[in-house]
């Protein structure tokens, strides 16, 4: 076999057999098995595989260390070893030596008390010249009870005895604090985490000392973490040159979002693969959103001059169903976090809250209501709209608090700050300084609409949906379209779907919307089937190509009842089985006019024929989009009002542009808008198909 060599220095390793003091934990191995099944390992497998499998075959503990620094063995010996005491305390040590003092073994006292106690309960206290470490306890003779010397053995404890001992020993128990242990109250812990290497270290030493002691756990969950590799999964070393220093890195990228890509990139106790770019992913994904986020709401919220006053906000019912369809993501949120913090997920509970900032919050609710923001007036709408945002950016700052402790407190400060003195006066739960004092938000159930939920999640589908046939088919999302159709299973689904129909029409950029069911989609594209080889290969056998042969003899109305909950196949033998949707693969072939794309629960199709009156109203958008970025090279703030001048074209152009002009003036912030024959100072602007000369001035 290989010849053992040391970690650190690889020279080879010499092994002596010595004489070793244990703890005979054999004696309680079964009790100690019964008390692991209590405590909440994370993950599970560490506490019933490699932590659960060292308990069953426990052994005694090795106690002993032939070493010179660390806790000295409290055991004293006659010569012949027949006669030995283990002592307990300073004051059980001082009258020992009294006794060898009494008997002529020894002249002096150095642990004779002072007049004074040195700590409460433990009597008068320890001359400060001396401890209780090695070299000093070595020259302390001790008497049996026979009158035989007793020497101390030269042995210290192992340092795992001390970690081990850390429940107790922080409150220097037994002498002090008795009922903080005994009673329960500091003691056992309720969380703990350390590496996985700890199976047979700190955990154990943790679990077998409470257990001897108190019959008792000594921690009630615990995270057991793995070890943080480089980026291609090698073990971090000096001598490979591949450490990345963790000042370095905090000092760089700081600590919330390094700690937040820690635990969201891999669960806790898996094996992480350290990757910087992994850090800025989270900063760019998660907290540059959030900030940006934030700093749109100020924007506006401060052109309005809008405080949200915590006593006179817009019932969540009169809301628009907009707002109350993020306020019930919100709200599942806080029960999926709250849930996941409780069962010590961390990892599930950060993914929840990015996958919400960035799918609900930024990329839907926030880019969908941008208009509801630039309206002029403060209406009830705009209101509830900065009251809902703002309730959203308030809610994540509390969920993410414990893992971002730094950026959330600068969020939630900088939007309660100025509310601080009306939420005090009227004792709010913003009346706190720090998002650390305040209670943890509960989710409030009243206000999670799962059947709102699941439409929403419909109509995000059905545009993803329609916009990759869009990509599919070249034509831009700024180009309006006459008809949205989507294809539903069931009528529960087409109803979801209705409720969301302005949000759809408005994301697609369509005109009209149009939901069916299998049969009447049969009128715009028919659907085929192939058996997934992958899942019935191994099934059928045999029968693969009389699969084959009967998926394809299937009508539309047969692959609308698969697609719903599947349909049986009575094959040549008399032998029948059921096939469903995730057993084939579909395949859409679609009418003239139309491209479709579907997912297998729904499948959209769009009309792709633009008529002179979708054309023009494209032409207009594109107009939009560049006069805004005009805006943004101009440096102009949003409420900043513009003149636009525009070099007359072709007929079709120029109709396009009169026929949008109420559109593109409202968009754009015009005040006045023309065409003419020539205009002075123009700038070109590439449109998709042809260039505009025109100017853009302040007003």
């Amino acid at each position: 076999h290989s010849y053992p060599h040391c970690w650190r220095t690889d020279k080879p390793i010499l092994y002596y057999p010595m004489e070793s003091w244990f703890i005979k934990t054999t004696a309680v191995k079964d009790r100690l098995v019964e008390l692991n099944k209590t405590i909440n390992w994370k993950p599970e497998s560490t506490g019933t595989g490699r932590f659960g499998n060292w308990l069953e075959n426990l052994v005694d503990w090795n106690l002993s260390r032939s070493r010179y620094w660390g806790t000295p063995l409290p055991i004293w010996r006659t010569e012949d070893g027949t006669e030995e005491i283990c002592i307990g305390s300073v004051a059980e040590l001082s009258k020992e030596i009294d006794k060898a003092i009494q008997a002529g073994i020894v002249q002096d006292n150095p642990y004779k008390p002072h007049p004074q106690p040195l700590s409460e309960g433990e009597g008068p206290g320890v001359r400060p010249e001396y401890d209780l470490h090695r070299p000093y306890v070595d020259h302390i003779t001790l008497v049996s009870s026979t009158g035989k010397p007793m020497t101390r053995e030269l042995d210290l404890i192992d340092v795992w005895f001390d970690s081990g001992a850390m429940p107790y020993a922080q409150w220097h128990y037994p002498f002090e604090n008795k009922e903080l242990v005994e009673n329960r109250i500091a003691y056992p812990a309720d969380f703990i985490s350390e590496g996985v290497d700890q199976t047979r270290g700190w955990f154990f030493t943790l679990h077998a000392i409470s257990g001897m002691l108190f019959d008792d756990v000594a921690f009630k969950n615990v995270i057991s973490t793995g070890l943080v590799l480089d980026k291609n999964g090698e073990k971090m070393s000096k001598r490979k040159g591949n450490v990345i220093d963790p000042f370095i890195t905090l000092d760089k990228y700081g600590p919330d979002a390094t700690r937040w890509y820690m635990v969201s990139n891999a669960n806790p106790w898996d094996n992480l693969k350290f990757d910087l770019e992994g850090i800025t992913e989270v900063q760019r994904r998660l907290f540059n959103t959030l900030a940006n986020t934030y700093n749109f709401f100020a924007l506006y919220t401060n052109l309005d001059k809008f405080v949200l006053d915590e006593q006179n906000t817009i019932p969540v019912a009169k809301r628009s169903e907009f707002d109350q369809w993020i306020l019930s993501a919100l709200h599942s949120l806080v029960a999926e976090v709250t849930a996941a913090y409780e069962n010590y997920d961390v990892t599930a509970a950060t993914r929840a809250i990015e996958n919400f900032v960035n799918d609900e919050l930024s990329n839907w609710y926030i880019r969908l209501s941008r208009k509801r923001f630039w309206k002029g007036e403060l209406s009830d709408d705009k209101r509830a709209a900065y009251e809902t945002l703002h309730e959203c950016l308030l809610v994540t700052a509390q969920l993410m608090s414990p893992v971002a402790p730094f950026f959330a407190e600068w969020l939630y400060k900088n939007l309660t700050d100025p509310i601080r003195e009306q939420a005090i006066a009227h004792n709010t739960p913003l009346r706190f300084d720090s998002i650390h004092l305040t209670s943890f938000i509960k989710a409030d159930t009243a206000i999670i609409n799962k059947d709102l939920e699941e439409g929403m999640k419909l109509a995000q589908k059905a545009c993803s949906l329609a916009h990759s046939v869009r990509k599919l088919q070249n034509i831009r999302v700024r180009q309006p379209l006459g008809k949205l159709y989507i294809n539903v299973l069931d009528e529960s689904l087409a109803r979801q779907l209705k409720s969301v129909e302005t949000l759809i029409l408005e994301e697609t950029n369509v005109k009209t919307m149009v939901t069916f069911d299998a049969n009447a989609g049969s009128e715009l594209f028919t659907k085929s089937l192939l058996p997934d080889l992958k899942r019935l290969g191994k099934t059928m056998g045999s029968k693969i190509n009389e699969v084959k042969q009967k998926l394809a003899d299937l009508s539309q109305a047969d692959i609308a009842v698969l697609e719903s909950k599947g349909i049986s196949l009575i094959f040549s033998d008399g032998i029948s089985a059921t096939i469903t949707k995730e057993d084939v693969i579909i395949k859409t072939a679609d009418t003239v006019g139309l491209a479709s794309a579907s997912d297998g629960i729904i499948t959209v199709a769009l009309d792709t024929t633009i008529n002179e009156a979708l054309k023009k109203e494209g032409i207009a958008r594109d107009l939009v989009n560049r006069i805004q970025n005009l805006r943004k090279e101009m440096g102009l703030d949003v409420l900043d009002k513009i003149k636009v001048n525009i070099q007359k074209t072709d007929d079709l152009i120029n109709a396009a542009l009169l026929s949008n002009q109420e559109y593109i003036c409202r968009e754009v912030q015009a005040i006045d808008f023309k065409l003419s024959d020539a205009v002075a100072d123009a700038k070109t602007v590439e449109m998709e198909d042809f260039e505009l000369n025109l100017s853009v001035i302040l007003y």
